[in-house]
């Protein structure tokens, strides 16, 4: 316990033997924000899996605002079909942090290739930590057509892969995306990631984003290729306990199509189109 002390010392983290006693024994746990950062050095020191001793934590106390707020939101497999296997898949990573993270922002951009088919996806988004501690985000994607690979995720910024659960029998991929440290309490971080789609890629006939929890602005984008361009295409939106809403569309010049909500969820909200 002494040569761990020292070890935490010498990587700029001040932890009492106490304290140390303390973790090890259950009898307290880390949660400020300061605590979660030695938490990662311990792992390191350890020659642990990163992530590993953070997922024994458990989600923050709760007090003051948050008290009851976990009983008032959607589960995690909300407004999937597969809302069972989600919850089970879920078991094998860390989503502890999900309901501390305010959604400011969400820009999905997808690409469709010129033989129709989902080529690769661009997720960019801002979020907001509602209380010390949160170190990443929990990315869930099914492809349409299950069977087919599924598709290879790749952190593009402020981000680095953690833990990965793979079901392709459904076709469903449950991610960690790690930030660069744990956030604090008001703190923000943009993330991006992509996801390829191997070929022969599946055909795409929509785009679809859950929102268990509500998000500030949410932005999706289907950019066509020159040589494949839809028939028609259609806006729809599902807001929980409520009927579907759908909008006609227009391909624009650059080939493309967006739709922007403002202040949406939990539901489901996406884009779809036919190609005949």
């Amino acid at each position: 316990m002494e040569r761990i002390q020292e070890r935490l010392r010498a990587e700029g983290y001040s932890v009492s033997l106490a304290t140390l006693s303390y973790w090890q024994t259950g009898r307290s746990r880390p949660e400020r924000r300061e605590s979660l950062a030695a938490l990662a050095e311990l792992e390191k020191i350890l020659e642990v899996e990163p992530g590993s001793l953070a997922a024994l934590v458990g989600p923050p106390r709760p007090r003051g605002r948050h008290l009851h707020k976990s009983a008032e939101n959607p589960e995690l497999g909300a407004f999937w079909s597969e809302r069972d296997l989600i919850v089970d898949l879920a078991q094998g990573i860390d989503t502890r942090w999900d309901e501390r993270l305010t959604r400011l922002s969400q820009h999905d951009r997808v690409n469709v290739g010129p033989d129709r088919g989902e080529v690769s996806f661009l997720v960019r988004q801002v979020l907001r930590a509602e209380a010390d501690g949160p170190d990443r985000w929990v990315a869930i994607i099914r492809l349409d057509v299950p069977g087919n690979p599924l598709p290879l995720l790749t952190p593009v910024r402020n981000c680095r892969l953690g833990r990965v659960v793979e079901h392709p029998e459904s076709g469903l991929l449950l991610a960690e995306l790690l930030f660069d440290r744990p956030l604090a309490k008001g703190e923000t971080v943009i993330t991006e990631h992509a996801l390829h789609n191997y070929p022969p890629f599946p055909l795409a006939t929509q785009y679809e984003r859950k929102f268990r929890l509500p998000v500030r602005e949410y932005v999706v984008e289907v950019c066509f290729d020159p040589a494949a361009l839809p028939r028609a295409v259609f806006q729809y939106q599902q807001m929980d306990g409520q009927d579907e809403q759908v909008t006609s569309m227009e391909v624009d010049v650059g080939h493309s199509v967006h739709a922007i909500a403002l202040d949406y969820g939990p539901g489901r909200y996406g884009l779809r189109w036919d190609w005949e």
